[in-house]
């Protein structure tokens, strides 16, 4: 037995010990407002707002949720963040200038959105990924595994300069950022990692893949997918395990990892265990504690105050925009289990009830566990079916179950025919032999069975469901000719608008 890793193991578990909070979410999601508050009080922003008058309140949360309206990346950026921005002023939404921007483009809309990231926010993000290591002890991870390297697949690491500030891929800036420990176990390593083309990085790592010994694995599940398949074609192997067989911990996060898994466990010659993370570039968010628990628990005290907004018509127009700068939200301690919300962060970079995009439900509400159900402009509810990408995602699931399709990548829209409404499916299957009716059938009954909204418009308004099975190349191409083939690419699940057109006249040109 390795006496490193054995030292490393002990460490993990003493580390859990000592670093898990003692006081209720609650408790600690007010002690982080506070902060906020004090840190920001003399920015534009903390001037404008009386951060200071909010700091002495009775009940700070509250007249914190009074003062400041809710906004989105458009009004925050055009209002506040443009002049950090793009003049480098600062003191504008958080103390000193931004020394970083993310590049974030997302899946709902074409335009990128650049993200402060200061040192504070990374501060927290390295907080919350010292915990999630030290709970690799609840998942049974043997000592001679934690000194074996950890594949890292992202987009680029290179960062542009701008002025006084650097912006790129959150994975550029955490490699710029990254503890010197790491480095010893982090692969593929800065010479390929530097590489522009995805392409050509998949190709490096294929390389080198054969000298490496991975014990764990950090990526989007679509781009894992992507390099070992590369890697096995390369050397001609039937499974991973056969040049890495200390394989056994994926950490992913992104998008949800379901409807990947019946192909990525084509790849692997043994089990490996899953862990799911919430890392965004707003912040570090939450992750899985538990491998008998697929939930996730929000880190409450790792720079980021969290709101919950109920997405309702009451709050949300069919766009999935807020209504009002004032929606109903609700604290950590006020939520139900089961019910959809969206999500206000307030943060150490400078964002202020900020609506980040994502819905969930809280399935543990006295430990704050929660799991991602979608995103505001991803809901398909274009005549009341009210579907989720937790409902998609588990009829794709039950085609894999059932059929054994190999379901690659998928989409969904609703067209308007008539007076009545279609849902067309376009997916990407390994099994050549499953055809789209089959596809259908099967998901039309699960999403039946899933949600009594969807049986219910089946009857009346969604008179048909349809299927156009397309090469798995065709979506990876849509995404390349976008300028969003990289690391942190997703394919949205549900396509609207100008999406939808653009999609369909590319697939339509092929």
């Amino acid at each position: 037995m390795s006496i490193l890793g054995t030292i490393i193991q002990k460490g993990a578990k003493f580390g859990a010990l000592v670093n898990t909070p003692r006081q209720p979410a609650h408790q600690l999601q007010e002690q982080q407002l506070l902060e906020l508050l004090r840190e920001a009080r003399f920015t534009a922003f903390g001037l404008e707002y009386e951060f200071h008058e909010l700091m002495a309140a009775s009940d700070p949360i509250a007249e914190f949720k009074k003062a400041v309206p809710a906004t989105d990346y458009n009004g925050i950026y055009e209002r506040w963040w443009s002049r950090s921005h793009l003049e480098d002023a600062p003191d504008i939404c958080w103390p000193g200038v931004v020394p970083y921007y993310a590049l974030s483009s997302g899946t709902s809309q074409a335009t990128s959105k650049y993200i402060p990231v200061t040192e504070d926010l990374l501060r927290g993000m390295k907080r919350g990924s010292r915990r999630m290591f030290f709970d690799l002890s609840n998942f049974g991870i043997p000592a001679s595994q934690y000194t074996k390297q950890m594949l890292m697949i992202g987009s680029c690491t290179q960062l542009q300069r701008q002025g006084n500030h650097w912006w790129g891929d959150l994975s550029g800036i955490m490699g710029l950022n990254r503890p010197y420990v790491m480095e010893r176990s982090y692969r593929p390593g800065r010479h390929i990692t530097d590489v522009p083309e995805w392409g050509d990085r998949i190709e490096l790592i294929a390389d080198e893949a054969k000298t490496w010994d991975i014990g764990f694995s950090v990526s989007n599940p679509m781009w894992l997918q992507l390099v070992l398949e590369r890697i096995i074609e390369k050397h001609k192997l039937k499974h991973i395990h056969e040049l890495w067989p200390n394989f056994n911990l994926y950490v992913h996060g992104g998008v949800m990892v379901e409807p990947y898994k019946p192909s990525l466990e084509q790849l692997f010659g043994q089990p490996v265990q899953y862990l799911d993370s919430y890392g965004t570039s707003e912040g570090f968010l939450g992750y899985q504690t538990h491998p008998d628990n697929r939930s996730m628990r929000f880190l409450a005290d790792c720079g980021v105050f969290f709101e919950f907004v109920p997405f309702t018509s009451d709050n949300f127009d069919e766009n999935g925009d807020l209504k009002s700068d004032q929606p109903e939200s609700l604290r950590i301690e006020e939520v139900q289990t089961g019910v959809h919300y969206a999500l206000l962060l307030s943060t150490t970079a400078g964002a202020w009830r900020y609506l980040l995009g994502d819905t969930i439900q809280f399935t543990n509400v006295e430990h704050s566990e929660f799991r991602i159900t979608g995103r505001t402009k991803q809901f398909l509810s274009a005549c009341g079916e009210h579907l989720s990408i937790d409902n998609l995602s588990a009829a794709v699931k039950a085609v894999d179950d059932q059929l054994h399709a190999g379901v690659r990548e998928f989409a969904v829209a609703a067209l308007r025919e008539g007076t009545f409404w279609a849902h067309q499916w376009y997916v990407s299957m390994d099994n050549p032999s499953v055809t789209a009716e089959e596809f259908v059938k099967v998901v039309d009954a699960e999403l039946g069975r899933l949600n009594d909204d969807y049986l219910v418009e089946r009857r009346y308004a969604l008179q048909e469901v349809r299927a156009k099975v397309l090469p798995n190349e065709l979506f990876l191409s849509w995404l390349s000719q976008r300028g969003k083939m990289n690391g942190q690419a997703k394919i949205p699940r549900v396509l609207k608008g100008a999406q939808l057109e653009d999609f369909e006249s590319f697939i339509g040109n092929k």
